[in-house]
């Protein structure tokens, strides 16, 4: 597998560059705890170059080759990105399911995934032309007034490891399509895929330093964006700590971020559902992405009068997932990113039992496979409000689960968290769905199911989940500045002092 892996340098100004300090990060796949290649570690002084490269790229020809030409122009681009990755797709399916740990069939999924959002955002930039000089009614004659979308300028992305390459998209290609330049850090633990977008960008042709790519550690290689002078704004997805982080060292700059940050998501589930549906979208809901996604409903909220025989459903279920290998056929779910991770989830769980809890199945590794981060996924019932696994992200397959008895006690337990990115109801009763989708308190809600996730529709939470939008037209605005421009069309002067000349 090591031949698999490419031997990357940092991307900048569209070039693959070493290091300043010539460190590298090595690769391990959380399947075989084996070491497949190594990454660039880039510091500071190689952000500074990355930044300089974006600053260049965003001024060149007075901004005429990329931030202040045509959304259709740049939609080229975006749409010869989409195709290059759909030709590439098995390939980086292949390595994001080896760096990560998802099955292949998940990460096949997620390479579709990127092509689609790229080829979305190019209509978007191409929809930007028509919406340039927008008029505003005024109610003064003499004045005319219109409004600009202009490119934010040069943004720092910081992306997560559970989704690679998608969520690193999410970010580049709206950033993009508003004529931003960008310099992108992955995550260090899963950071392949982002480094082969960088060779996609040479083969299209991509002006240089447009987008600049640099992996390394956080503190190392994503700090120092955060707190650079020519970096005008941050766009964050990853842990709720460390967005804290970055806001703080954004706001002595009045640098402005968007933070999409951890949850505790509920999944109501009423008593009219038909059993099997609701326990397979139950268990996707939580246990898709081997359980390290940050809008996982994790919170099962199960009315009494079902819950024995639902939750007699959900180990049946549980007990049927295909654990393995994530390139072996048939995979639903893989090992988990890190020995770190595999440690903080068995910690959860051992500290759920200790305070009362009931591992009612899993929790433990897998008989069958004695080398990766495997964690055999967990549903964990007896459970407190006060107890850590109700009130804390795992981003592991680990559910726990409440019962209700009336729909007022599922919206109060459902809205009991610090966070809120998502949440999901199950009833054939849409007009209750509907008054729990009005109670929810998150930024997203699904009905009779969970995690679907699509490019055209806003993406995003409220409280500590953080805030801002990304995709759809909401995404997009993130990195536009809009500019009102005014201007006094009458021949009379304006008449407010008196001329000297009538003196």
């Amino acid at each position: 597998m090591a031949a698999l892996i490419p031997n990357r340098q940092l991307f900048i100004d569209g070039e693959w560059r070493e290091p300043i300090k010539k460190n590298r990060i090595p690769i391990i796949n959380p399947a075989t705890e084996e070491i497949i290649g190594n990454i660039p570690a880039a510091t500071a002084e190689d952000a500074d170059v990355a930044v300089e490269a974006a600053r260049k790229a965003l001024f060149r020809n007075g901004g005429k080759d990329w931030a202040s030409a045509t959304g259709a122009h740049r939609a080229k681009y975006l749409r010869a990105i989409a195709a290059k990755i759909t030709e590439r797709k098995s390939e980086l399916a292949k390595l994001e399911a080896i760096d990560s740990g998802k099955p292949l069939d998940e990460a096949a999924w997620d390479i579709d995934d990127v092509a689609g959002c790229f080829e979305y955002h190019a209509d978007l930039a191409e929809a930007l032309d028509s919406k340039q000089k927008t008029p505003i009614s005024l109610p003064m004659e003499t004045f005319k007034c219109h409004v600009l979308r202009e490119p934010l300028g040069v943004i720092g992305l910081i992306t997560p490891w559970n989704y690679p390459l998608l969520m690193a998209t999410w970010k580049v290609a709206p950033a993009l399509a508003a004529g931003c330049t960008a310099v992108l850090k992955p995550s260090e633990l899963a950071s392949i895929t982002c480094l082969e977008l960088g060779e996609v960008c040479k083969e299209v042709g991509l002006p240089p330093g447009v987008l600049n790519i640099l992996t390394g550690l956080g503190p190392e290689a994503g700090a120092p964006l955060a707190s650079h002078p020519h970096v005008d704004k941050i766009a964050f997805t990853g842990s709720s700590a460390t967005g804290v982080k970055i806001m703080t060292a954004a706001a002595q700059l009045v640098k402005p971020v968007t933070l999409e940050l951890g949850g505790k998501s509920p999944i109501v589930v009423f008593e009219d559902v038909d059993l099997d549906k609701a326990a397979e979208w139950s268990l996707f809901g939580c246990f898709w992405t081997n359980g390290q996604i940050c809008s996982a409903t994790s919170r099962l909220i199960v009315h009494e009068s079902i819950a024995a025989e639902f939750l007699d459903k959900l180990v049946k279920w549980c007990k049927n997932i295909n654990i393995s290998d994530p390139l072996e056929e048939g995979c639903r779910l893989g090992p988990v990113v890190s020995s770190g991770q595999y440690e903080k989830i068995m910690k959860f769980i051992s500290t759920a039992k200790d305070e009362g809890a009931t591992i009612l199945c899993g929790g433990e590794r897998p008989q069958h496979l004695k080398k990766g981060y495997f964690v055999e996924p967990a549903i964990i019932t007896d459970v407190k409000t006060s107890m850590q696994i109700w009130r804390e992200e795992v981003f592991g397959p680990v559910l726990c689960v409440k019962t209700f008895k009336t729909e007022d006690e599922a919206v109060e337990l459902a809205n009991d968290t610090h966070y809120g990115l998502a949440a999901a109801v199950l009833s054939q009763d849409l007009e209750r769905c509907e008054r729990m989708t009005k109670a929810f308190q998150a930024g997203i809600v699904w009905v009779n199911c969970s995690q679907p996730c699509f490019s055209q529709a806003p993406w995003g939470g409220k409280k500590r989940s953080g805030f801002g939008r990304e995709l759809g037209e909401m995404g997009l605005n993130n990195y536009l500045n809009v500019k009102q421009v005014t201007q006094y069309v009458s021949d009379d002067p304006w008449g407010w002092y008196k001329s000297p000349s009538k003196l």
